[in-house]
């Protein structure tokens, strides 16, 4: 069964940081594209950060840039996203999904329809 269990999310204050967690179990990840996805209350699902299979392309969504860093450990078959400077606007449900790039290890999307494979979320809150 392939499956994709995000952790390390809470509740932080602003300027705070977070790392989230996502190791995956049933499959492994070195062959896969990564991403984290986060969905706001009444909002659609957006692109975060993403890492292409071999680790050395990365892309970040304009809000976070400068802010998030994407790392992937693939011994630990696990990818990470540390949060720092978090603003209440960061506050919403994170996903990370995984996408088999058919051998296109340079590959790598922002697009939710582009990954097949989907944890189950973690809440990230941050409030004063």
């Amino acid at each position: 069964q392939l499956q994709l269990v995000e952790s390390g999310g809470g509740l932080v204050q602003p300027g705070g940081s977070l790392r989230l967690s996502c190791a995956a179990s049933g499959f492994t990840l070195d062959p896969y594209a990564i991403g984290w996805f986060r969905q706001a209350p009444g909002k659609e699902r957006e692109g975060v950060s993403c890492m292409s299979s071999s680790g050395r392309s990365t892309n970040y969504a304009d809000s976070v840039k400068g802010r998030f860093t994407i790392s992937r450990d693939n011994a630990k078959n696990t990818v990470y996203l540390q949060m720092n400077s978090l603003k209440p606007e960061d506050t919403a449900v994170y996903y990370c999904a995984a996408d088999y790039p058919y051998g296109a290890s340079w590959y790598f999307s922002l697009e939710p329809a582009d990954y097949d494979y989907w944890g189950q979320g973690t809440q990230v809150t941050v409030s004063s």
